[in-house]
């Protein structure tokens, strides 16, 4: 089934209140400490939380705030930028590849090997038939982390325009917002449409084997709770245990 994302509303639902659910994704920041805990001890898993979105969608605050109960021994954060020299010289998953999480550890990309088959493609940097072949390279390479013990949660943090365009001014108006400002985020703002055709190319293309999660981002409270609920559904069902004693 093709994902719209005109369709799906970027707020929380009309009942789910502020304060109470804050106070769930409380409980479920805490039981994610606990469960990477064993991860890590019994480091023959791995789990890879993939953070899609545009710009101002959230990514870093979602990251902050949902892991924020983990040893950072356990947990690792990758921004993916423009590529360098050096990996301009590699296929595309090349730097993606070597920052894949090792066994017993969380490894959080915020933007992620999507972003070859995203502004590439706005840009017209890269053509459809480079765009279809990468959307196979990538089913392959994410079926190769889940052979070998990783799981895979794609997240794509859907942010209304108009929300969009709030955060981007404060980050011109708030001090401590300054250092997030960059004028090339409302440039990409105009390619807004061709960004909406792209992602849901990469729903439609790069699934439903591992399954992409629409989060609704215009409230954070909504957004961090859906995805705290869902990391923590993902490490439970990972039937993770605490290693026995060694004699």
């Amino acid at each position: 089934m093709s994902i719209q994302l005109s369709k799906i509303s970027t707020l929380p639902p009309d009942d789910r209140k502020k304060k109470s659910t804050r106070k769930k994704a409380a409980k479920l920041q805490v039981r994610i400490g606990e469960l990477a805990r064993i991860l890590a001890a019994e480091a023959k898993k791995s789990l890879l939380i993939v953070l899609q979105g545009m710009d101002a969608s959230g990514k870093d605050g979602a990251t902050r705030k949902v892991f924020s109960g983990v040893n950072p021994s356990i947990c690792n954060v990758h921004s993916f930028k423009k590529p360098t020299d050096e990996e301009f010289g590699h296929d595309f998953l090349w730097r993606v590849h070597k920052v894949a999480p090792r066994a017993g550890t969380i490894q959080i990309f915020n933007r992620s090997h999507y972003e070859d088959v995203l502004i590439q493609r706005v840009h017209n940097w890269i053509d459809m038939d480079t765009v279809h072949k990468r959307f196979e390279h990538i089913n392959n390479f994410e079926r190769l982390l889940q052979d070998r013990g990783t799981v895979v949660l794609k997240f794509y943090l859907h942010v209304s325009k108009e929300a969009q365009l709030e955060r981007l001014n404060e980050r011109k108006t708030m001090a401590h917002k300054f250092w997030k400002h960059n004028p090339n985020d409302f440039k990409e703002r105009e390619h807004w449409d061709s960004y909406m055709e792209a992602y849901e190319d990469c729903f439609k293309h790069c699934g439903p084997d591992i399954p992409w999660n629409i989060i609704p981002s215009d409230e954070n409270f909504n957004k961090e709770y859906l995805i705290a609920e869902k990391v923590v559904e993902a490490l439970e069902a990972m039937d993770l245990k605490w290693p026995d004693l060694k004699e």
